[in-house]
Protein backbone atom coordinates (compact mmCIF):
# COMPACT_ATOMS: atom_id res chain seq x y z
CA UNK A 1 0.00 0.00 0.00
CA UNK A 2 1.07 3.41 -0.75
CA UNK A 3 0.30 4.62 2.53
CA UNK A 4 2.14 2.00 4.29
CA UNK A 5 5.38 3.59 2.43
CA UNK A 6 4.14 6.78 3.18
CA UNK A 7 4.79 6.48 6.86
CA UNK A 8 8.26 4.49 6.27
CA UNK A 9 6.52 0.71 5.71
CA UNK A 10 8.15 -0.81 2.84
CA UNK A 11 5.23 -2.93 1.11
CA UNK A 12 4.04 -1.46 -1.78
CA UNK A 13 1.77 -1.92 -4.32
CA UNK A 14 1.69 1.41 -6.56
CA UNK A 15 -0.66 0.56 -9.67
CA UNK A 16 -3.82 -0.62 -7.96
CA UNK A 17 -4.05 2.11 -5.23
CA UNK A 18 -2.85 5.19 -7.55
CA UNK A 19 -6.01 6.47 -6.10
CA UNK A 20 -5.07 7.18 -2.96
CA UNK A 21 -1.79 8.99 -4.28
CA UNK A 22 -3.52 11.80 -3.04
CA UNK A 23 -4.20 10.45 0.67
CA UNK A 24 -1.49 11.01 2.72
CA UNK A 25 1.26 13.57 2.89
CA UNK A 26 4.95 13.34 4.83
CA UNK A 27 7.48 15.87 5.19
CA UNK A 28 9.96 13.01 2.71
CA UNK A 29 7.01 11.54 0.93
CA UNK A 30 4.55 13.82 -0.89
CA UNK A 31 2.32 12.57 -4.47
CA UNK A 32 -0.57 13.28 -6.29
CA UNK A 33 -2.31 12.18 -9.68
CA UNK A 34 -3.79 15.76 -9.84
CA UNK A 35 -7.63 14.79 -10.51
CA UNK A 36 -9.59 17.21 -11.47
CA UNK A 37 -12.24 16.41 -8.92
CA UNK A 38 -9.82 17.37 -6.30
CA UNK A 39 -8.39 20.74 -7.90
CA UNK A 40 -10.15 23.80 -6.83
CA UNK A 41 -8.87 26.56 -9.51
CA UNK A 42 -7.76 29.78 -8.91
CA UNK A 43 -8.97 32.60 -10.45
CA UNK A 44 -8.47 33.88 -14.28
CA UNK A 45 -6.16 36.42 -13.52
CA UNK A 46 -4.50 34.41 -10.54
CA UNK A 47 -3.58 32.02 -13.29
CA UNK A 48 -2.26 34.43 -15.81
CA UNK A 49 -0.11 35.95 -12.96
CA UNK A 50 1.09 32.29 -12.02
CA UNK A 51 2.07 31.39 -15.80
CA UNK A 52 3.82 34.71 -15.99
CA UNK A 53 5.63 33.85 -13.36
CA UNK A 54 6.68 30.17 -14.67
CA UNK A 55 6.89 31.39 -18.47
CA UNK A 56 4.94 28.76 -19.91
CA UNK A 57 1.72 29.49 -22.11
CA UNK A 58 -0.42 26.19 -22.22
CA UNK A 59 -2.79 24.92 -20.05
CA UNK A 60 -0.64 25.01 -16.71
CA UNK A 61 -1.24 21.49 -14.73
CA UNK A 62 -1.37 21.46 -11.13
CA UNK A 63 0.00 19.42 -9.06
CA UNK A 64 -1.57 18.37 -5.71
CA UNK A 65 1.07 16.96 -3.51
CA UNK A 66 -1.88 15.14 -1.46
CA UNK A 67 -5.58 15.15 -0.33
CA UNK A 68 -5.37 19.20 0.45
CA UNK A 69 -8.14 19.03 3.06
CA UNK A 70 -5.44 16.74 4.75
CA UNK A 71 -2.69 19.67 4.91
CA UNK A 72 -3.30 21.77 8.01
CA UNK A 73 -2.18 25.10 8.24
CA UNK A 74 -1.39 27.44 11.48
CA UNK A 75 -1.71 31.11 10.86
CA UNK A 76 -0.81 33.23 14.21
CA UNK A 77 -0.44 37.29 14.95
CA UNK A 78 -3.92 37.53 12.97
CA UNK A 79 -2.59 37.32 9.30
CA UNK A 80 -4.64 39.22 6.79
CA UNK A 81 -7.45 37.55 5.54
CA UNK A 82 -6.40 37.75 2.07
CA UNK A 83 -3.54 35.90 2.90
CA UNK A 84 -6.42 33.38 4.28
CA UNK A 85 -8.24 33.23 1.24
CA UNK A 86 -5.44 31.95 -1.00
CA UNK A 87 -4.88 29.10 1.61
CA UNK A 88 -8.36 28.38 2.37
CA UNK A 89 -8.89 28.26 -1.68
CA UNK A 90 -6.99 25.43 -1.61
CA UNK A 91 -8.60 23.35 -0.10
CA UNK A 92 -6.39 23.62 3.15
CA UNK A 93 -7.14 22.99 6.58
CA UNK A 94 -6.45 26.76 7.88
CA UNK A 95 -6.14 27.54 11.45
CA UNK A 96 -6.04 31.26 12.39
CA UNK A 97 -5.22 32.52 15.94
CA UNK A 98 -4.92 36.44 16.56
CA UNK A 99 -1.51 36.34 18.74
CA UNK A 100 1.60 34.20 19.14
CA UNK A 101 0.99 31.50 21.83
CA UNK A 102 3.81 30.93 24.13
CA UNK A 103 6.96 28.47 23.29
CA UNK A 104 5.45 25.19 24.89
CA UNK A 105 1.77 25.84 23.25
CA UNK A 106 3.22 26.49 20.23
CA UNK A 107 5.57 22.95 20.65
CA UNK A 108 2.56 21.05 20.70
CA UNK A 109 0.49 23.05 17.78
CA UNK A 110 3.67 22.41 15.48
CA UNK A 111 3.70 18.76 15.44
CA UNK A 112 1.06 17.95 13.43
CA UNK A 113 1.37 20.62 10.98
CA UNK A 114 2.87 21.31 7.57
CA UNK A 115 2.72 25.49 7.26
CA UNK A 116 3.40 28.03 9.30
CA UNK A 117 2.53 31.54 9.05
CA UNK A 118 3.85 34.18 11.98
CA UNK A 119 4.88 38.38 11.91
CA UNK A 120 7.48 39.57 14.04
CA UNK A 121 6.18 38.42 17.90
CA UNK A 122 6.20 34.37 17.09
CA UNK A 123 9.64 32.88 17.63
CA UNK A 124 10.21 29.86 15.84
CA UNK A 125 13.67 28.47 17.24
CA UNK A 126 15.23 25.37 16.85
CA UNK A 127 13.70 24.03 19.79
CA UNK A 128 10.35 24.92 18.21
CA UNK A 129 11.71 23.18 15.36
CA UNK A 130 12.74 20.04 16.04
CA UNK A 131 9.66 19.01 17.13
CA UNK A 132 8.08 20.04 13.69
CA UNK A 133 8.15 16.66 12.13
CA UNK A 134 5.57 17.62 9.05
CA UNK A 135 5.98 21.13 8.74
CA UNK A 136 7.29 21.42 5.06
CA UNK A 137 7.39 25.71 4.84
CA UNK A 138 7.47 28.56 7.10
CA UNK A 139 6.18 32.05 6.45
CA UNK A 140 6.87 35.07 7.66
CA UNK A 141 4.01 38.13 6.61
CA UNK A 142 6.33 40.68 7.35
CA UNK A 143 10.09 41.78 6.16
CA UNK A 144 12.32 40.35 8.47
CA UNK A 145 13.32 36.99 9.47
CA UNK A 146 15.08 37.51 12.23
CA UNK A 147 12.02 35.71 14.27
CA UNK A 148 13.14 32.08 12.96
CA UNK A 149 16.39 30.03 13.29
CA UNK A 150 16.96 29.78 9.52
CA UNK A 151 19.62 27.96 9.19
CA UNK A 152 18.18 24.92 11.43
CA UNK A 153 15.09 25.25 8.96
CA UNK A 154 17.34 24.73 5.75
CA UNK A 155 19.61 22.17 7.48
CA UNK A 156 16.08 20.22 7.81
CA UNK A 157 14.39 20.81 4.60
CA UNK A 158 12.33 23.92 5.62
CA UNK A 159 11.56 26.69 3.44
CA UNK A 160 11.48 30.23 4.60
CA UNK A 161 9.37 32.99 2.70
CA UNK A 162 9.12 36.71 3.60
CA UNK A 163 7.59 39.75 1.68
CA UNK A 164 10.23 42.25 1.71
CA UNK A 165 8.64 44.84 -0.82
CA UNK A 166 5.57 45.29 0.12
CA UNK A 167 5.07 47.50 3.29
CA UNK A 168 7.66 49.56 2.60
CA UNK A 169 5.76 52.18 1.42
CA UNK A 170 3.68 52.64 4.48
CA UNK A 171 7.15 52.36 6.55
CA UNK A 172 7.91 55.21 4.39
CA UNK A 173 5.11 57.09 4.70
CA UNK A 174 4.88 56.96 8.37
CA UNK A 175 8.51 58.37 8.58
CA UNK A 176 7.70 61.00 6.43
CA UNK A 177 4.46 61.77 9.19
CA UNK A 178 6.91 61.57 12.13
CA UNK A 179 9.15 63.93 11.00
CA UNK A 180 6.45 66.68 10.70
CA UNK A 181 4.81 65.49 14.02
CA UNK A 182 8.29 65.59 15.67
CA UNK A 183 9.38 69.06 13.80
CA UNK A 184 6.14 70.81 14.71
CA UNK A 185 5.62 68.87 18.48
CA UNK A 186 2.37 67.86 17.44
CA UNK A 187 2.17 64.95 19.53
CA UNK A 188 2.81 67.00 22.73
CA UNK A 189 0.48 69.72 21.54
CA UNK A 190 -2.44 66.89 21.12
CA UNK A 191 -1.62 65.68 24.32
CA UNK A 192 -1.83 69.16 26.41
CA UNK A 193 -5.15 69.66 24.35
CA UNK A 194 -6.46 66.52 25.41
CA UNK A 195 -5.42 67.57 29.07
CA UNK A 196 -7.96 70.75 28.22
CA UNK A 197 -4.28 72.46 28.15
CA UNK A 198 -4.21 75.58 24.94
CA UNK A 199 -0.32 76.14 24.52
CA UNK A 200 0.19 77.59 21.47
CA UNK A 201 3.61 78.17 20.63
CA UNK A 202 6.19 78.44 17.68
CA UNK A 203 9.14 78.12 19.91
CA UNK A 204 11.41 74.97 18.76
CA UNK A 205 8.51 74.35 15.53
CA UNK A 206 10.30 73.96 12.15
CA UNK A 207 9.34 73.52 8.88
CA UNK A 208 10.96 70.19 7.20
CA UNK A 209 11.50 72.51 3.86
CA UNK A 210 15.39 72.69 3.42
CA UNK A 211 16.08 70.63 6.37
CA UNK A 212 18.33 67.63 5.74
CA UNK A 213 17.40 64.16 6.45
CA UNK A 214 20.11 61.14 7.21
CA UNK A 215 18.48 57.59 6.14
CA UNK A 216 20.93 54.83 7.82
CA UNK A 217 20.43 51.67 5.39
CA UNK A 218 19.07 52.64 2.05
CA UNK A 219 16.95 49.35 0.80
CA UNK A 220 13.62 49.19 -0.17
CA UNK A 221 12.01 51.48 2.49
CA UNK A 222 15.25 53.85 2.81
CA UNK A 223 14.99 54.24 -0.46
CA UNK A 224 11.12 54.83 -0.75
CA UNK A 225 11.85 57.44 2.13
CA UNK A 226 14.59 59.25 -0.04
CA UNK A 227 11.98 60.04 -2.81
CA UNK A 228 9.13 61.26 -0.43
CA UNK A 229 10.88 63.39 1.79
CA UNK A 230 13.23 65.25 -1.62
CA UNK A 231 9.73 65.81 -2.77
CA UNK A 232 9.08 68.13 0.14
CA UNK A 233 12.06 69.73 -0.02
CA UNK A 234 14.57 67.67 2.08
CA UNK A 235 18.16 67.59 1.39
CA UNK A 236 18.77 63.75 1.51
CA UNK A 237 22.08 61.72 2.49
CA UNK A 238 22.42 58.48 3.19
CA UNK A 239 24.84 55.65 4.58
CA UNK A 240 24.76 51.78 3.43
CA UNK A 241 27.16 49.12 4.07
CA UNK A 242 27.49 48.74 0.51
CA UNK A 243 27.74 51.79 -2.55
CA UNK A 244 24.18 51.93 -3.93
CA UNK A 245 22.79 54.29 -6.69
CA UNK A 246 20.99 57.19 -5.36
CA UNK A 247 17.62 58.09 -5.92
CA UNK A 248 16.91 61.68 -7.30
CA UNK A 249 19.94 63.88 -5.57
CA UNK A 250 20.28 62.00 -2.80
CA UNK A 251 23.88 61.67 -2.01
CA UNK A 252 25.50 58.27 -0.15
CA UNK A 253 28.18 59.33 2.51
CA UNK A 254 31.21 56.95 3.35
CA UNK A 255 30.83 56.85 7.45
CA UNK A 256 28.11 56.74 9.71
CA UNK A 257 29.94 59.57 11.84
CA UNK A 258 29.66 61.62 8.48
CA UNK A 259 25.89 61.33 8.42
CA UNK A 260 25.22 61.86 11.83
CA UNK A 261 27.11 64.78 11.75
CA UNK A 262 25.31 67.23 9.27
CA UNK A 263 22.02 65.55 9.36
CA UNK A 264 18.57 67.26 10.94
CA UNK A 265 16.64 64.42 11.23
CA UNK A 266 18.15 60.89 11.13
CA UNK A 267 16.16 57.67 10.37
CA UNK A 268 16.93 53.77 10.96
CA UNK A 269 16.23 51.14 8.17
CA UNK A 270 18.56 48.53 8.76
CA UNK A 271 17.88 44.45 9.80
CA UNK A 272 19.13 43.18 13.50
CA UNK A 273 22.41 42.06 13.08
CA UNK A 274 25.18 41.63 15.10
CA UNK A 275 26.79 44.97 13.45
CA UNK A 276 23.56 46.50 14.17
CA UNK A 277 23.24 46.15 17.78
CA UNK A 278 23.62 49.25 19.70
CA UNK A 279 24.71 51.43 16.54
CA UNK A 280 23.40 54.44 17.57
CA UNK A 281 24.72 54.46 21.09
CA UNK A 282 26.57 57.47 23.49
CA UNK A 283 29.28 58.01 21.42
CA UNK A 284 26.86 58.32 18.20
CA UNK A 285 24.40 60.77 19.61
CA UNK A 286 27.54 63.34 20.69
CA UNK A 287 28.47 63.11 16.98
CA UNK A 288 25.13 64.25 16.29
CA UNK A 289 24.23 68.42 15.86
CA UNK A 290 22.49 69.24 18.64
CA UNK A 291 18.84 69.80 18.43
CA UNK A 292 18.63 67.11 16.17
CA UNK A 293 16.05 64.23 15.63
CA UNK A 294 16.10 60.36 15.49
CA UNK A 295 13.74 57.68 13.94
CA UNK A 296 14.10 54.44 14.40
CA UNK A 297 11.57 52.28 12.52
CA UNK A 298 13.77 49.60 11.55
CA UNK A 299 14.53 46.79 14.79
CA UNK A 300 14.37 47.47 18.66
CA UNK A 301 18.32 46.48 19.23
CA UNK A 302 19.45 49.00 16.74
CA UNK A 303 19.14 51.77 19.28
CA UNK A 304 20.58 51.78 22.87
CA UNK A 305 17.44 52.92 24.32
CA UNK A 306 19.23 54.17 27.76
CA UNK A 307 21.73 56.63 26.06
CA UNK A 308 18.83 58.13 23.95
CA UNK A 309 16.98 58.85 27.12
CA UNK A 310 19.87 60.76 28.70
CA UNK A 311 20.63 62.63 25.10
CA UNK A 312 16.99 63.67 25.25
CA UNK A 313 17.10 64.46 28.92
CA UNK A 314 20.61 66.49 28.02
CA UNK A 315 18.83 68.49 25.33
CA UNK A 316 21.34 67.19 22.81
CA UNK A 317 17.74 66.05 20.55
CA UNK A 318 14.93 67.79 20.18
CA UNK A 319 13.32 64.71 19.45
CA UNK A 320 12.70 61.17 18.90
CA UNK A 321 10.16 58.28 17.49
CA UNK A 322 10.46 54.98 18.00
CA UNK A 323 8.19 52.09 16.23
CA UNK A 324 10.32 49.47 17.48
CA UNK A 325 11.36 48.19 21.01
CA UNK A 326 14.16 45.64 22.14
CA UNK A 327 11.28 43.77 23.64
CA UNK A 328 8.02 43.63 22.89
CA UNK A 329 4.44 42.54 23.87
CA UNK A 330 3.28 38.80 22.24
CA UNK A 331 -0.99 40.86 22.22
CA UNK A 332 -2.12 44.45 22.69
CA UNK A 333 -3.15 45.14 26.49
CA UNK A 334 -1.29 47.43 29.20
CA UNK A 335 2.20 45.96 29.07
CA UNK A 336 4.80 48.52 27.72
CA UNK A 337 6.06 48.93 31.45
CA UNK A 338 8.83 48.39 33.40
CA UNK A 339 8.35 44.64 33.41
CA UNK A 340 8.82 44.61 29.90
CA UNK A 341 11.60 46.80 29.66
CA UNK A 342 13.35 48.35 32.37
CA UNK A 343 13.61 52.36 31.00
CA UNK A 344 9.41 52.09 29.84
CA UNK A 345 8.30 54.69 32.41
CA UNK A 346 11.54 57.02 31.78
CA UNK A 347 11.28 57.47 28.23
CA UNK A 348 6.85 57.52 28.62
CA UNK A 349 8.20 60.62 30.59
CA UNK A 350 9.84 62.45 27.90
CA UNK A 351 8.72 65.07 25.98
CA UNK A 352 8.13 65.04 22.12
CA UNK A 353 9.14 61.22 21.84
CA UNK A 354 6.84 59.64 19.71
CA UNK A 355 6.33 55.97 20.87
CA UNK A 356 4.16 54.09 18.39
CA UNK A 357 3.20 50.17 18.57
CA UNK A 358 5.81 48.14 15.98
CA UNK A 359 2.70 49.79 13.46
CA UNK A 360 4.99 50.93 10.86
CA UNK A 361 3.53 47.70 8.05
CA UNK A 362 0.46 48.28 9.46
CA UNK A 363 -1.97 49.60 6.96
CA UNK A 364 -4.52 47.86 5.22
CA UNK A 365 -2.82 48.33 1.72
CA UNK A 366 0.20 46.65 3.28
CA UNK A 367 -1.33 43.83 5.10
CA UNK A 368 -3.46 42.82 2.30
CA UNK A 369 -0.53 42.63 0.03
CA UNK A 370 1.38 40.69 2.43
CA UNK A 371 -1.16 38.14 2.70
CA UNK A 372 -1.24 37.54 -0.87
CA UNK A 373 2.49 37.69 -1.55
CA UNK A 374 3.78 35.40 1.12
CA UNK A 375 0.21 32.99 0.66
CA UNK A 376 0.92 32.70 -2.97
CA UNK A 377 4.62 31.83 -2.38
CA UNK A 378 3.29 29.03 0.13
CA UNK A 379 1.01 27.78 -2.27
CA UNK A 380 3.66 27.31 -5.14
CA UNK A 381 6.10 25.95 -3.10
CA UNK A 382 3.70 23.21 -1.32
CA UNK A 383 2.24 22.32 -4.77
CA UNK A 384 5.04 22.83 -7.45
CA UNK A 385 8.02 23.25 -4.94
CA UNK A 386 9.36 26.32 -6.88
CA UNK A 387 11.63 28.06 -4.14
CA UNK A 388 11.95 31.81 -5.70
CA UNK A 389 11.74 34.02 -2.50
CA UNK A 390 12.86 31.69 -0.13
CA UNK A 391 15.33 33.77 2.35
CA UNK A 392 17.30 30.03 3.19
CA UNK A 393 16.67 27.99 0.36
CA UNK A 394 18.24 28.11 -3.34
CA UNK A 395 15.83 29.72 -5.39
CA UNK A 396 15.21 27.02 -7.93
CA UNK A 397 12.23 26.30 -10.09
CA UNK A 398 10.96 25.36 -13.56
CA UNK A 399 8.20 25.91 -15.88
CA UNK A 400 5.05 24.58 -14.61
CA UNK A 401 4.17 20.87 -16.12
CA UNK A 402 0.85 20.93 -18.50
CA UNK A 403 -2.12 19.00 -19.07
CA UNK A 404 -0.35 17.72 -22.69
CA UNK A 405 2.26 16.54 -20.14
CA UNK A 406 -0.17 13.80 -18.28
CA UNK A 407 2.36 10.97 -16.80
CA UNK A 408 5.19 13.44 -15.63
CA UNK A 409 6.48 13.56 -11.94
CA UNK A 410 8.42 16.16 -10.93
CA UNK A 411 11.71 15.29 -8.02
CA UNK A 412 12.92 17.19 -5.56
CA UNK A 413 15.89 16.35 -3.86
CA UNK A 414 17.02 18.61 -0.83
CA UNK A 415 20.34 17.60 -0.03
CA UNK A 416 23.96 18.22 2.11
CA UNK A 417 25.97 19.99 -0.43
CA UNK A 418 28.81 17.85 -0.66
CA UNK A 419 31.10 16.47 -3.72
CA UNK A 420 29.75 13.60 -5.31
CA UNK A 421 25.92 14.28 -4.71
CA UNK A 422 24.97 15.12 -8.19
CA UNK A 423 26.38 12.16 -9.97
CA UNK A 424 24.65 9.63 -7.50
CA UNK A 425 21.47 11.27 -8.35
CA UNK A 426 21.79 11.58 -11.91
CA UNK A 427 22.46 8.15 -11.97
CA UNK A 428 19.09 7.20 -10.93
CA UNK A 429 17.68 9.86 -12.61
CA UNK A 430 19.43 8.58 -15.94
CA UNK A 431 17.21 5.69 -16.43
CA UNK A 432 14.92 7.96 -17.11
CA UNK A 433 13.59 10.17 -19.49
CA UNK A 434 14.49 13.71 -17.57
CA UNK A 435 12.41 16.72 -19.42
CA UNK A 436 14.33 19.56 -17.58
CA UNK A 437 16.21 19.67 -14.69
CA UNK A 438 17.95 22.74 -12.59
CA UNK A 439 20.02 22.40 -9.10
CA UNK A 440 21.82 25.07 -7.18
CA UNK A 441 23.14 25.69 -3.51
CA UNK A 442 23.16 27.62 -1.21
CA UNK A 443 26.09 27.16 1.51
CA UNK A 444 25.83 23.37 2.69
CA UNK A 445 22.41 22.92 1.24
CA UNK A 446 21.38 21.96 -2.33
CA UNK A 447 17.96 21.65 -3.96
CA UNK A 448 17.57 20.02 -7.17
CA UNK A 449 14.30 19.86 -9.41
CA UNK A 450 13.42 17.88 -11.97
CA UNK A 451 10.73 16.39 -14.49
CA UNK A 452 10.86 13.32 -15.72
CA UNK A 453 8.17 11.97 -18.46
CA UNK A 454 6.53 8.69 -18.67
CA UNK A 455 6.11 7.35 -15.15
CA UNK A 456 4.30 4.83 -13.34
CA UNK A 457 3.09 3.93 -9.76
CA UNK A 458 6.32 1.67 -10.05
CA UNK A 459 8.72 4.23 -10.96
CA UNK A 460 7.93 6.61 -8.37
CA UNK A 461 8.21 3.84 -6.27
CA UNK A 462 11.60 3.36 -7.38
CA UNK A 463 12.85 7.36 -7.57
CA UNK A 464 11.73 7.83 -4.25
CA UNK A 465 13.51 4.49 -2.43
CA UNK A 466 16.67 5.10 -4.61
CA UNK A 467 16.60 8.67 -3.55
CA UNK A 468 16.02 8.20 0.29
CA UNK A 469 18.83 5.68 0.42
CA UNK A 470 21.48 8.36 -0.54
CA UNK A 471 23.46 9.34 2.59
CA UNK A 472 23.14 13.36 1.41
CA UNK A 473 19.45 12.98 1.79
CA UNK A 474 17.82 15.83 3.61
CA UNK A 475 14.35 15.95 2.40
CA UNK A 476 12.83 13.95 -1.19
CA UNK A 477 9.49 15.17 -2.47
CA UNK A 478 7.78 13.74 -5.35
CA UNK A 479 4.94 15.30 -7.28
CA UNK A 480 2.81 14.11 -9.85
Amino acid sequence: MLSNALNGESKFNAEPEIADLTQKVSTSFSLSTSPAARHLSPSPGKARSLLARTGTGGSTKHLKPFATEDIKILLLENINKTGREVLEAQGYQVEVLKSSVPEDELIEKIRDIHVIGIRSKTKLTARVLREAKNLLVIGCFCIGTNQVDTQFAAQHGIAVFNSPFSNSRSVAELVIAEIIALARQLSDRSAELHNGIWNKVSNGCWEIRGKTLGIIGYGHIGSQLSVLAEAMGMTVVFFDAVNLMAMGTAKQLPTLEALLRVSDFISCHVPELPETQNMIGAEQFGQMKSGSYLINASRGSVIDIPALIDAMRAGKLAGAALDVYPAEPSGNGEYFDNNLNPWAENIRSLKNIILTPHIGGSTEEAQSAIGVEVSEALVRYVNEGATLGAVNLPEVNLRSLTMDEPNHVRVIYIHHNVPGVLRKVNEILGDHNVDKQMTDSRGDVAYLMADISDVSGAVIKDLYQSLESLSSRIVTRVLY
